[in-house]
């Protein structure tokens, strides 16, 4: 088969929506390289344990698991729109997004682990913080930015609300951890605990500057 013959079938609109799900793979891929490589690796410098070795490996599953799981959640959820869209005649109905969602988060995210805790709880600070309500006018772009081309543009909250919105988040998540530590996921419990109680120790100016206790 000819590389001309290859992009004349990529090219032809009767393909576009099936090859929109590989595409949608491989995209969902490079993303969690992306996003949770450096993360990993910084988490890793921070507070890994053991030697480097150990470590590496830890970094490689956690990228590997993100990449792969955020790969499958993209296929999937283009999958089952695609389906949904056959079985009403070609029509796209508002709740064939929230289905669709709802089935590949079962599937993919429902397993909980480190990695999909920490997605999950992404995903649903996003959703919380949508309730705020937004401002009068669009964020600022620059015109290589890449929501310059969107045809939606995202609102920033009103800052009235988000201040609000800001205050009562920081008061709880404070409380949570003084008192209820047990109920914070990991990650965020072990910069806390860097952050707010780590620096309540040293021995010497050593210790009080250069490196914990």
């Amino acid at each position: 088969m000819s590389l001309a013959l290859i992009n004349e079938i990529i090219a032809n609109p009767a393909y576009h929506d099936y090859l929109a799900i590989l595409k949608g793979a491989r995209n969902g891929f490079v993303y969690g390289v992306k996003v949770r490589f450096p993360h990993a690796l910084v988490m890793s410098i921070l507070f890994g344990r053991g030697d480097w070795q150990s470590r590496l490996r830890v970094i490689y599953r956690a990228t590997k698991q993100h990449a792969f799981n955020l790969a499958k959640f993209v296929s999937l959820y283009k999958t089952i729109l695609l389906l949904q869209k056959k079985l009403n005649g070609g029509k796209e109905r508002n709740a064939d997004t929230f289905i669709a969602g709802l089935i590949g988060g079962y599937v993919v995210f429902g397993e909980r682990n480190a990695v999909n805790e920490q997605i999950v709880l992404y995903v649903v600070s996003r959703v919380v913080a949508s309730f705020i309500p937004r401002a009068s006018s669009p964020y600022n772009t620059s015109p290589g930015s890449a929501l310059a081309g969107s045809a939606v543009k995202p609102i920033p909250p009103d800052s009235r609300y988000f201040t609000l919105f800001a205050a009562l988040s920081w008061g709880a998540v404070m409380y949570l951890f003084q008192h209820r530590g047990e109920s914070i996921q990991p990650g965020m419990f072990n910069s806390m605990k860097y952050l707010y109680r780590d620096s309540n120790a040293w021995k010497d100016l050593r210790t009080l500057f250069w490196h914990n206790t």
